[in-house]
């Protein structure tokens, strides 16, 4: 067994999260888990950077679980992805016209996908956030259309997903976790979920 799935086995760990791709990445990890959500509004106070927003909705969704819910052995992740270009953080798109537009202004540009993370026991919590540079190269309208029309990112923040045809395609390179745009930056969730777990045996 390894490292940190022994060190977890007393613990019930909770994915707070629908997203099927962390669902996944979690999986990949080799953890046991379940997966529980509460229902929160997503809205960014104004003047937040795009770090300072991922780590927002991130401890958000962890604040929306009741203090009853934690039992000692009670560990729960959320996170929140954010998309941002030169700043402005890009949200979901609300439909094709949105995610067309989207896809429009990340063309030839780079990009800054940034994850918050939070971890919360019954009495400890965590934050961090991991960002990762993205490049698309100069993408056509067909190809545009073609992605919005076959994939319909409209659950995905910055209306792409780099696990699908327009990450093949049209991504030139990225900078940093390839995970962490997937939707968790999991070397980095590795090594603080030991950390965490150390804090919480003292």
């Amino acid at each position: 067994m390894a490292i940190l799935q022994k060190q977890l086995q007393h613990y019930n760990l909770v994915l707070a999260s629908g997203s099927p791709r962390r669902k996944m990445l979690l999986e990949e990890m080799g953890l046991d888990f379940t997966i529980d959500t509460r229902p929160v509004e997503e809205k960014i106070p104004f003047g937040k950077s795009p770090s300072e927003a991922a780590l927002f909705l991130s401890k958000l969704k962890a604040d929306a679980f009741e203090k009853a819910y934690f039992s000692e052995n009670t560990l729960v992740i959320t996170a929140d992805t954010v998309v941002a270009i030169d700043n402005e953080i890009l949200g979901k798109p609300s439909g094709k016209i949105d995610a067309v537009k989207m896809l429009q202004q990340l063309s030839t540009q780079k990009h800054d996908v940034i994850t918050g993370v939070t971890l919360r026991s019954a009495n400890h919590e965590k934050s961090f956030s991991v960002s990762t540079a993205v490049y698309f190269k100069q993408l056509a309208p067909e190809e545009i259309n073609f992605y919005v029309d076959n994939y319909k990112p409209f659950d995905k923040a910055g209306a792409y997903g780099i696990q699908e045809w327009i990450g093949h395609a049209g991504i030139e390179k990225i900078e940093g976790s390839y995970f962490n745009v997937v939707g968790l930056p999991t070397h980095r969730l590795y090594i603080e979920l030991l950390e965490f777990l150390k804090q919480l045996r003292k």
